[in-house]
């Protein structure tokens, strides 16, 4: 690594529209503990990251149970992306990506 710089990967979101426009339910939902966070179109990612606070804070919530359904496997999905991005490994961490958005689409059918 350089003294005075470093590379760095972002995952930022790319969708459509917006959240709002992609997971209408899902965003609906968020939107009632954080309207913020839902305006400012956090990527999937992001929302994965937040989940343990998205959960405590969705206590009684179809959202939190819809989650918690999901949690385990979005976490492992998560910390794998992480890994990857640490090693460099973009073309897997790109794929483990989509897969996240499989889960959210499983998500945004399972929310009324």
């Amino acid at each position: 690594m350089s003294k005075y710089m470093q590379l760095t990967v972002t995952v930022r979101p790319y969708y459509k529209k917006d959240l709002k426009g992609t997971y209408p339910k899902l965003a609906r939902n968020l939107g009632f503990i954080d309207p913020g966070f839902v305006n400012r179109d956090p990527s999937l990612y992001e929302i994965v990251g937040q989940l343990d606070q998205l959960l405590y804070r969705l206590d009684g919530t179809q959202l939190r149970e819809v989650l918690l359904r999901h949690g385990e496997k979005l976490r492992n999905q998560y910390k794998i992306i992480q890994e990857n991005i640490a090693d460099w490994h973009l073309a897997q961490a790109d794929k483990l990506l989509y897969s996240i958005e499989d889960v959210f689409d499983e998500i945004e059918s399972e929310l009324d």
